[in-house]
């Protein structure tokens, strides 16, 4: 199927895909080792097609950049001077999707391809046309920005030179109007523009430059770094829900712990996580949450699932002890005082951070089972461990126990206890079971019977 889509494309001349621009540089296979075989059927299929329809089509973005550095791509995407509604007649199925602007998601060999149209970069003339909306607020944060442009305008408004590659499929060659190539090769990160003008746009380019950094192995240049501290607080200008977005990508990108530290040393977690600067600050709060990224990041390298209600149970769970401690203090029980500072945490955080209500169990189980960890008699570790969350609880608290947070003895039982058969278990239910003073008690029937024979006696 590839090879007719190839041949009718090859007929009709593909020298209308590669623009006669001497901005452009054209990279051939030889350069870059992208061959055809390497790009996932879907997509291939998707920008080949589009292309016999007559529109220019090629493959975008990370996937690109992740090829060129021996990566394996978590997606690809497509770029096309078809409209949205152009593409969903060419593709039967199709959706289209998105507000801000709108994509056209394709379903192709069993993959979704993202397809978006060439877009253009706002400018004050264009305020007035029917097919653009554009203005800013008071910090220069682009509100809209809705406008389908040319190829060129598309590849100038990405965000840095090594996702603006544009790479087609049919003549395997990559056009690079901005070097980012070249940026790759030197494993350099570099901002599209004016950095300042930029991140004022959108702030969370800055994030995703710590990201990209990290991720990659990648440093930024001086000029793309050098703004990023002192506009920080442009985060706290950034709607909750795409900053918790944004931080997902960080937190799962496999390279969270250096992610992390880059955005401490840049100042970048005031307004994104304010709890991070209580938690980094305390010896044990550094270390627990040092252990929960890397063990979140070599979770995601070995292609192991992770859970967002682990990770933010963990980044929250010194500032729950801290409320926790104050509730006890004013003579609260332990369990009620517990389950209130958990509400108040999660509660406080979510004005933050837009953390979905559908994190909730996870985190809320996580937390309300750690003291459950410490009763080891009777039936209630056999019912720990029947709990639907255990294994996730479980790992957290191991992850205190190598914090020093608690008694490494306790994660011993535990594991043990864990993978042992049932006989093994109850005989460390035995060892553990607390030994009990049985009180004396007189039955009833034999205090009558003493009564009766006091009674007798003084007749006698």
């Amino acid at each position: 199927m590839i090879r007719k889509f190839l041949h009718r494309i090859f007929s009709l001349g593909s020298a209308e895909s590669v623009p006669a621009d001497p901005a452009v540089a054209v990279i051939g296979c030889e350069q870059h080792s992208i061959t055809r075989n390497r790009i996932s059927p879907g997509s291939l299929k998707v920008a080949l097609t589009l292309q016999q329809a007559g529109y220019t089509a090629y493959i975008v973005g990370g996937a690109v950049r992740d090829l060129l550095l021996g990566l394996k791509p978590k997606d690809y995407d497509v770029a096309t001077s078809a409209t949205p509604e152009e593409v969903r007649a060419v593709f039967r199925h199709s959706r289209i999707i998105g507000r801000r602007f709108r994509l056209v998601h394709v379903i192709s060999k069993g993959e979704t391809v993202e397809v978006s149209t060439f877009r253009g970069k706002a400018s004050e003339a264009l305020i007035t046309t029917k097919n653009f909306c554009a203005h800013t607020d008071a910090t220069g944060r682009l509100l809209h920005d809705n406008v389908f442009g040319s190829q060129e305008e598309d590849v100038r408004r990405r965000d840095f030179t090594i996702n603006a590659l544009f790479y087609d499929p049919a003549t395997e060659e990559i056009l690079d109007y901005l070097n980012g190539f070249k940026d790759v090769m030197a494993k350099r990160l570099r901002i599209i523009g004016e950095p300042e003008q930029r991140y004022r746009e959108d702030p969370v380019r800055m994030l995703r430059a710590v990201r990209l950094s990290a991720k990659l192995g990648i440093q930024m240049d001086d000029k793309t770094a050098a703004p990023i501290g002192d506009m920080a607080p442009l985060l706290l200008n950034v709607p909750p829900a795409r900053l918790f977005d944004e931080m997902l990508k960080l937190l799962f990108s496999g390279h969270a712990l250096a992610a992390v530290i880059d955005l401490r040393a840049r100042g970048l977690h005031h307004g994104l996580l304010p709890v991070l600067d209580v938690i980094l600050e305390q010896p044990l709060g550094e270390q627990f949450i040092s252990l929960a990224l890397k063990n979140t990041d070599e979770r995601v390298q070995q292609g192991k699932p992770v859970s967002p209600g682990f990770l933010f149970a963990a980044l929250l769970w010194h500032e729950v002890l801290a409320v926790w401690n104050v509730h006890l203090k004013v003579g609260e029980k332990t369990i009620p005082a517990l389950h209130k500072a958990m509400g108040e945490v999660l509660s406080a955080q979510r004005n933050r951070l837009a953390i979905p209500h559908r994190h909730d169990g996870m985190i809320y189980d996580i937390w309300s089972m750690q003291p459950r960890f410490e009763a080891r008699s009777g039936r209630k570790p056999f019912r720990l461990l029947e709990h639907p969350n255990f294994p996730a609880a479980y790992d957290f608290m191991l992850l205190r126990c190598k914090s020093g947070e608690i008694d490494q003895e306790l994660g011993q039982w535990w594991q043990t206890f864990k993978n042992t058969d049932n006989a093994g278990r109850e005989a460390m239910l035995l060892q553990e079971a607390p030994a009990r003073r049985r009180r004396k008690r007189r039955s009833r029937s034999k205090s009558a019977g003493e009564k009766v024979d006091a009674v007798s006696q003084e007749i006698a």
